[in-house]
């Protein structure tokens, strides 16, 4: 058995508990009595969940549209499955590489009398995983490659809002692996709160900034390291010298993706005060190819409950009510109030002002506000005036301009001339910075943040070095101390 299954209404807080920390002890147990894992054993590991996304492609695809309303099927195979077999390819590629001791340098004289100094990548043990909705099965089994690669084994808490994609990723789980390996605890609120308290070796969380405060207040406790994986507000800095036309198109295929449910969607665009009225027609010419219609079209992506399409309907509307221009992109000119699944069109606010929702929330959909301006510093103070994001993007041909923005502007990542590429790159770091994020993974990256970096010194054989250190500190001593320290 790989799974503890309990209602996401169930209330004794302590029986929840027991139950995930009963799971939790027996890996940290098997952890120890079996030693570190070898080098066939992670592959092992990571070819198992290879494995399992390549034969459970279509019930993945079926588990998301079940979820979402409608999710679109090739998009799904491209982000959950496709996105997810690549970066457990790479870590087995390199993991070899990874563990390798490094050699580090002695100070003087150390290295010449024979001692030597080196860093040894340990597991850690049992990391903690929590999974979020939006792409529940990439933001699982992606961060598995390092966990696996590092030795470790793994507790995974999917998430409640996508409960077919977590019931299936229970059930193959358990088909592939022994509880002492990966676990899967499936529930609501009250599974999330207790899971979030046990004593991981490492918790990784991905998700809101709101919920991530009350993980890491709970990961506290027991001291626990987090990595936080969250988001923000992504800009995106248009250049005069870029082609909007080119960028509008990029834009809004980020932007539609997924429906904009994307941790690194651009969430605003700020593009040149002449070139506006040029964006809003890119952006409706590229998605008028993309999507020649919506309401009953597979390819485009549904919000994923009502909660989320009232929030995202009512930033429109606050926006509509305090004098933004709204922006529809409607091809076929469809009625949107009557539907089975809660899409909402591809919508640009243009000239949004601060008071507006739209501009103090992540939107996390396809809502995109568009501010323009005169000179590219102003874009920098706005940036530079709000929380760090995840993501920033700069389109433009302009060299001098792009390092501008990348000296005086600091987000996790950045894309330049495209949007949220840089994730997909597996040896590219991949994480936030203050609000939107802590710590980092993918690739070596990955592999190191869940281990733990062993220092290890060998002290040389000669006598006179450990002569050095000890009393009597006479006349000779107290000059060679005195040697070593000058400017």
């Amino acid at each position: 058995m790989s799974v503890v299954e309990t209602s996401p209404e169930a209330t004794n807080a302590d029986a929840i508990s027991d139950g995930i920390r009963a799971i939790l002890d027996k890996q940290k147990k098997a952890h120890i009595d079996e030693g570190p894992a070898s080098v066939k054993r992670r592959k092992d590991w990571i070819d198992r969940s290879i494995a399992l996304l390549v034969d459970n492609k279509d019930e993945i695809v079926e588990a998301l549209m079940s979820d979402f309303g409608n999710r679109a099927p090739v998009a799904s195979l491209m982000t959950d499955v496709m996105g997810s077999v690549g970066p457990l390819e790479h870590a087995k590629k390199n993991m070899e590489k990874w563990m390798r001791p490094e050699k580090r340098k002695l100070q003087f004289p150390l290295g010449l009398l024979g001692a030597k100094a080196h860093v040894e990548y340990q597991p850690l043990g049992t990391i903690g995983i929590i999974s979020p909705w939006n792409f529940p099965f990439n933001l699982t089994f992606a961060p598995l490659a390092g966990v696996f690669a590092a030795g470790n084994r793994a507790m995974i808490k999917p998430s409640e809002f996508t409960p077919a994609c977590s019931e299936l990723m229970a059930k193959m789980f358990r088909a592939a692996y022994d509880e002492t390996e990966v676990a899967v605890v499936t529930g609501g609120p009250a599974v999330g709160e207790a899971f979030s308290k046990q004593p991981f070796d490492h918790l990784l969380f991905t998700g809101a900034g709101s919920i991530a405060k009350h993980v890491m207040r709970a990961a506290s406790e027991n001291l626990v390291p987090v990595t936080l994986e969250l988001g923000g507000k992504s800009p995106v800095i248009v250049s005069r010298s870029a082609d909007m036309e080119d960028v509008a198109a990029r834009v809004m295929t980020g932007k539609t993706l997924n429906a904009g449910q994307i941790c690194l969607a651009p969430d605003y665009v700020m593009v040149p005060e002449e070139k506006a009225d040029d964006f809003v027609a890119g952006a409706q010419k590229a998605v008028t190819k993309m999507f020649p219609t919506m309401k009953d079209n597979p390819d485009y992506t549904s919000i994923i409950n009502d909660r989320h399409y009232d929030r995202i309907t009512g930033y429109i509307e606050d926006a509509k009510a305090k004098g933004a221009e709204i922006v529809e992109i409607n091809p076929a000119n469809e009625d949107f109030s009557q539907q089975p699944y809660n899409k909402i069109p591809p919508t640009i606010i243009k000239n949004p002002t601060e008071d507006m929702k739209v501009l103090q929330d992540e939107i996390f959909g396809p809502v995109l506000p568009m501010k323009t301006y005169k000179d590219v510093s102003e874009t920098l103070d706005y940036v530079n005036a709000n929380d760090r994001p995840l993501g920033l993007y700069y389109f433009g041909q302009d060299d001098a301009e792009e390092r501008r923005v990348l000296d005086h502007t600091t987000s996790g990542g950045v894309t330049v001339n495209d949007v949220i590429m840089h994730v997909s790159m597996e040896d590219l770091p991949f994480g936030g910075v203050g609000p939107s994020g802590m710590g980092s993974y993918h690739g070596i990256d990955g592999f190191r943040t869940f281990s733990h970096a062993k220092a290890v010194y060998h002290q040389a054989k000669a006598q006179m070095v450990a002569e050095m250190f000890r009393p009597p500190y006479d006349a000779k001593k107290r000059k060679r101390v005195l040697s070593m320290i000058k400017k």
